[in-house]
């Protein structure tokens, strides 16, 4: 008789457990205690959109798109995806649902995203991301409280010390069209020497051709002209005011001139907060200004600025926590007193203590079991022989929560 083969999990996917899971969780409520002082609303929006949500917010030429992307045709014809990330569902929901008269919004979310992509460390097709984004604020000022959000979050989580947060300018519109002609000509000019994919980008999406990683292409990309020789008066005034805020949020950050993004509806801020403690992909929170989304979506021309973090990458770089461990160990010691603790069990529970009832296997095993659990408290449940009365008593710790709880 043939054995039935239990079903395997599904390659670049992962079940989070345990030790996993604690740091998981950490993340979460670090970022969930940081958004409520910077005053930020959460919003939820749909695991998956339709396909030109994200064809038209991320670019039909990006890699996202063209190779990443979980796309699936509905019963009733229509494309949908999988989100691969949250902006473009929040700036959807921003048009379809008249948030404009809430402008300026401060938006959280958190959830799984899904990217078809070759499975490495940290990196997996269903991972989960943290997103923060101010929309209907043009001011430096939106892009200064994001940035120091995150970097009071990487305190937060203990893990600051090891990340660098990198920016740079992409200049308003002005700055990048003078800036993409120079980049064009000066990739045309070494157009025999690129990269198959920077011959594609060369025409449709140059600037992505500087962060290629394609050995071909480096020394054609780190020869570029930088953005600095085209800022306008008043993009270099922008960039300054996000500095100075920085400094003096006490915020520490770099100078990358080659940190860009593709699309053109991408302006001024583009920052990454990078580690090398993770190995090659050293990436753990990155974003930018991106003024011209919502209007490429069809809304009203909309300033926008945010940024998004991988959980399990940055659960990647805390230190193991420590496990869970009960308030109370309820024990119960004869079974004639098994009401009177479950009675306990649920006034302690009532009154915010973590508790737990062991009540199975021989009294020696119970102790065994309590002790394993680690409490801070133990109550035991006995019997008084023939005046048939239940006694509780505390074996070790402080007893005052727990004598209050149960007076």
């Amino acid at each position: 008789m043939s054995r039935i083969q239990p079903p395997a999990r599904v390659r670049g996917t992962q079940d989070i457990f345990r030790g996993e899971q604690r740091r998981f969780a950490r993340v979460l409520d670090a970022f969930d205690r940081v958004r409520r002082l910077y005053c930020f609303e959460r919003v939820e929006v749909p695991v998956f959109e339709d396909t030109q949500v994200f064809a038209r917010s991320i670019g039909e030429t990006t890699d996202v798109v063209s190779k990443e992307m979980y796309s699936f045709p509905d019963k009733g014809g229509d494309s949908l995806t999988l989100r691969p990330e949250f902006t473009a569902g929040i700036a959807r929901a921003y048009i379809g649902n008249g948030w404009q008269q809430y402008a300026p919004l401060k938006l959280v979310t958190s959830g799984a995203v899904f990217r078809y992509e070759r499975p490495q460390k940290g990196r997996y097709r269903q991972f989960h991301q943290i997103d923060a984004e101010i929309l209907g604020a043009p001011e430096p000022a939106a892009d200064v409280e994001l940035l120091t959000l995150a970097d009071q979050l990487l305190h937060e989580l203990g893990v600051a010390g090891g990340v660098t947060l990198k920016l740079n300018t992409l200049g308003d519109a002005a700055t990048r069209e003078a800036w993409r002609a120079a980049l064009v000509a000066h990739f045309d000019a070494h157009r025999g020497e690129l990269s198959e994919d920077s011959l594609t980008r060369l025409e449709k999406n140059p600037l992505r051709i500087l962060d290629s990683k394609d050995p071909r292409d480096r020394p054609i990309a780190d020869g570029a002209p930088d953005i600095d020789a085209y800022l306008t008066d008043e993009a270099r005034a922008f960039f300054d005011a996000v500095t100075a805020g920085l400094d003096a949020a006490g915020v520490r950050w770099e100078r990358d001139a080659r940190l860009v993004r593709g699309l053109d509806y991408y302006r001024h801020t583009a920052f990454e907060f990078v580690t090398d403690r993770l190995g090659a992909q050293g990436t753990v929170l990155a974003g930018g200004r991106y003024d011209g989304l919502v209007e490429s979506l069809g809304g009203p021309a909309t300033a926008g600025v945010g940024w998004a973090a991988g959980v399990e990458r940055l659960a990647m770089l805390l230190e193991e926590p420590e496990a869970e461990r009960p308030d109370v160990a309820v024990v119960v010691e004869d079974e004639r007193a098994g009401g009177a603790a479950v009675a306990a069990l649920a006034t302690l529970r009532r009154v915010g203590l973590a508790a737990e009832l062991v009540a199975t296997g021989s009294p020696k095993k119970r102790y065994d079991k309590a002790l394993k659990l680690d409490p801070a408290e133990t109550l035991v449940f006995g019997h008084d022989g023939a005046a048939m009365t239940t006694r509780a008593r505390l074996l070790r710790g402080e007893v005052a929560r727990a004598e209050e709880a149960l007076a």
